[in-house]
């Protein structure tokens, strides 16, 4: 079922969805820098085609506290500071963040234990994935097999999204999906959730997907090759000469991985008020050089060490445990952020021209 609503009027779209839960949406946050806010009055839709961090940030915030130990006299009280979260709507995540959501769901939801904190987010949110109109020379999605035009269901989507010929169209994916588009009445129907004119619709979409198409295609990254990755074993890779290569400009900044939509790694800090202890997540990069430190020592004492984790854990690591699914959706941000320029292209294309 196609639903659609006037370009002119996706504000009353906007109004109907924020009526009863919460609506979060790309918004300028400065002259061609986006990132998703809260709609309210005055929140405006962005033009940019990729918000500056990913909505990762919704299921796996920077920082939240696990546990609160108050005390009480001589002794102490453990708090759980975890409530229900209320029902959320994220409009325009791109393909490539949307298919991010299934790269972390393997490792915090389809394992024991399950991570209950970035469920509760998960269960509670409904997305709304909008197809890239005008990709940038920087997406490499399509290498992953991951389908900007929204052609095939998005995965990690609910509800799928184009904008064309002045119209967005809307279809459902999940149940999820459905329930919330049949229960607004901002659409051009002619009758209960049925489109004025389906077939025409249905043109326009379908016209639209194939000049997203035609414009990836043209991409210079569209179709990276992995075939020497996918054959090399593991510590072959390992032992590549590459890494000293890769590293040697490398800052340690962990630019690349706070900007990275499959990144999840995280610390864990004690925080203490005075009154109580909060233990804290955030964020953690491994090019940081204290990343892996322990009690007794750093298993990775270099840049080399911990730039060639990064990356191997990305196109060897994870695909191995999880059936091929590299741990990267060429959104394209660590090429666009990197001080440096390098990146994971790069990386792919150095180790596919190796003898």
């Amino acid at each position: 079922m196609m639903y659609t609503v006037l370009k002119e009027k996706i504000y009353d779209f906007f109004d109907a969805v924020s009526k009863n839960q919460k609506l979060y949406l790309p918004s300028d946050v400065k002259e061609d820098s986006a990132n998703f806010v809260k709609y309210e009055n005055g929140v405006k839709l962005s033009s940019v085609l990729k918000t500056v961090r990913s909505a990762k940030d919704f299921f796996f915030p920077k920082t939240e506290c696990l546990v609160k130990y108050v005390k009480e006299g001589k002794s102490f009280k453990v708090e759980d500071p975890r409530s229900e979260v209320e029902d959320f709507v994220i409009f325009g995540v791109r393909a490539c963040d949307a298919s991010s959501f299934g790269v972390i769901d393997n490792v915090y939801l389809k394992q024991e234990p399950v991570d209950s904190y970035y469920k509760n987010r998960r269960d509670h949110s409904t997305v709304i994935v909008l197809a890239c109109n005008n990709p940038e020379r920087t997406c490499f999605c399509s290498s992953y097999k991951i389908d900007a035009s929204l052609s095939s269901k998005p995965s990690g989507a609910d509800i799928a999204c184009w904008e064309s010929g002045g119209k967005y169209f809307f279809e459902e994916v999940t149940e999820k999906g459905k329930k919330l588009l049949e229960s607004l009445s901002v659409f051009e129907t002619s009758g209960a959730g049925e489109s004025t004119d389906e077939t025409s619709d249905e043109k326009e979409v379908s016209k639209i997907k194939e000049e997203i198409k035609e414009k990836i295609n043209a991409l210079p990254f569209a179709k990276l090759d992995f075939s020497k990755i996918e054959k090399t074993p593991m510590l072959d890779l390992f032992n590549l000469k590459i890494w000293d290569k890769v590293s040697e400009s490398c800052l340690g900044c962990g630019t690349c991985t706070y900007v990275c939509p499959t990144c999840m790694c995280f610390d864990v800090r004690d925080f203490d008020s005075g009154k109580n202890i909060e233990q804290v997540r955030c964020w953690d990069s491994c090019m940081y050089s204290d990343f892996t430190q322990m009690a007794a020592a750093n298993p990775r004492t270099s840049q080399k060490e911990r730039s060639r984790q990064r990356f191997m854990h990305k196109l060897k690591y994870y695909p191995d445990v999880y059936n091929g699914m590299y741990a990267c959706v060429g959104c394209g941000r660590c090429l666009e952020s990197c001080p440096v320029n390098m990146n994971i292209v790069k990386v792919i294309k150095m180790i596919q021209e190796t003898e």
